[in-house]
């Protein structure tokens, strides 16, 4: 080897290899959408944070950043692209009304029911609000449904305690999240016309695809698969199946497995969780024995 090519190899620098960018993911920081999502992303086997005071929090292992934040101003963060993806209420992502945030997944919790109400007999049908004022904590939200139906009304913007407005006379109607309705009538309201929105916690993500992102959708999917579903198993006879699987089909088919007693077979299938006790008396009935059930911590379907 010369002494050139000795001094150029001695002095070339090692290769560095660039990191993967770290999907950055907003989550809310209270509110009764957060412990859930924390729960749901530590089931799914996230670092999160410790200490609630904490706002930032980095899981080097997942290659994710955690970003805790007010649940309204999740989807402002996403659809402007300054975060990837964040977990948060529909009814926050359509009032944000940012054209860069999109639903990508239900979660399946946090589920919540928006409706009008007014003074009983003042209003039946979403034509009798053209004019008056309507008091709402999701003014974009509702602004957007009144526009879609050509109803023209005096928003009046409240941050909580919607249900008062009336009774104050600073609206003549409400726009407000329904349960039960208890709240509405005792402030002497009641719901009429349409359901505005039927809301529950979303996955969003932002104008561009984030490198990660559907890892994160996987593992999601993967403990709400576990949440609704339990594995049953249970010992048969062998000339039961058939009937047996049109009781409990499973997922895609039953594993069926074989017993010492040849006339014997074992069988395990997932069932919907709320659907159980009713399939084992179905089986039972048929002639299964031994009818175990399981919990699913985590699934990939």
């Amino acid at each position: 080897m010369s002494t050139d090519i000795c001094e150029r190899a001695s002095t070339a620098r090692p290769t560095t290899l660039k990191a993967p960018p770290m999907l950055r993911i907003a989550v809310p920081n209270k509110g009764s959408l957060a412990e859930t999502a924390t729960e749901m992303l530590a089931e799914a086997g996230y670092v999160g944070r410790r200490d609630p005071k904490d706002l930032h929090v980095i899981d080097p292992v997942n290659e994710v950043e955690f970003f805790y934040l007010r649940p309204k101003d999740i989807a402002t963060y996403v659809g402007s692209g300054a975060l990837d993806v964040g977990i948060t209420g529909r009814d926050l992502l359509k009032d944000a009304r940012m054209p860069g945030a999109q639903e990508i997944e239900a979660l399946g919790f946090g589920g919540s029911t928006f409706r009008f109400a007014g003074r009983p007999g003042r209003f039946s049908e979403l034509a009798d609000l053209d004019g008056v004022r309507v008091a709402t904590s999701y003014p974009g939200l509702v602004d957007a449904f009144l526009d879609a139906h050509g109803v023209a009304v005096d928003l009046v913007p409240l941050d909580g305690a919607v249900e008062s407005a009336v009774q104050l006379g600073v609206a003549d109607a409400v726009a407000d999240v329904v349960s039960t309705g208890t709240t509405l009538r005792q402030a002497g309201l009641e719901i009429f016309g349409p359901v505005i929105l039927q809301s529950e916690a979303v996955l969003i993500t932002g104008p561009s695809p984030a490198e990660g992102a559907e890892t994160l959708l996987r593992r999601l999917r993967g403990i709400m698969v576990a949440r609704r579903y339990v594995m049953v198993d249970y010992d048969l006879p062998a000339d039961l199946v058939d009937a047996a699987v049109a009781i409990a089909g499973g997922v895609e088919s039953p594993t069926i497995s074989p017993l010492r007693d040849p006339a014997w077979v074992a069988v395990r299938v997932m069932v919907a969780r709320g659907e159980v006790n009713q399939v084992m008396d179905a089986l039972y009935a048929l002639g299964a024995r031994a009818i175990l059930v399981t919990a699913i911590h985590n699934a990939r379907l």
